[in-house]
């Protein structure tokens, strides 16, 4: 199941007792954040989270799926996230976590 920004917002609501209004605002603040520090080419680190990273890919040789004709594709940055270890480790049952 998908974990939504709706669901997100209900969660928020239920463990820390606010209205629904004011953690829609939260995450909103939050998202915004992230989205400026991202664009600007700076990652951004959330402690116990992990780390979202700006990275450069070069331009590189590709085809059309349709036509199977070669064509460069040029360069791009993405956004990679590496997760923090002590979260890996919960993902993954380890004792002690």
């Amino acid at each position: 199941m998908t974990c939504t920004k709706t669901t997100i917002i209900e969660k928020i609501c239920e463990e820390n007792d606010v209205t629904p209004n004011q953690a829609k605002e939260t995450i909103e603040t939050l998202l915004e954040i992230i989205k400026k520090t991202l664009v600007s080419g700076e990652d951004m680190m959330i402690s116990g989270f992990g780390k979202f990273q700006v990275n450069e890919k070069a331009q590189r040789k590709g085809r059309n799926p349709a036509t199977g004709k070669s064509i460069i594709l040029g360069k791009r940055r993405v956004v990679t996230f590496k997760c923090a270890g002590n979260l890996r480790d919960k993902i993954n049952g380890y004792p002690g976590e």
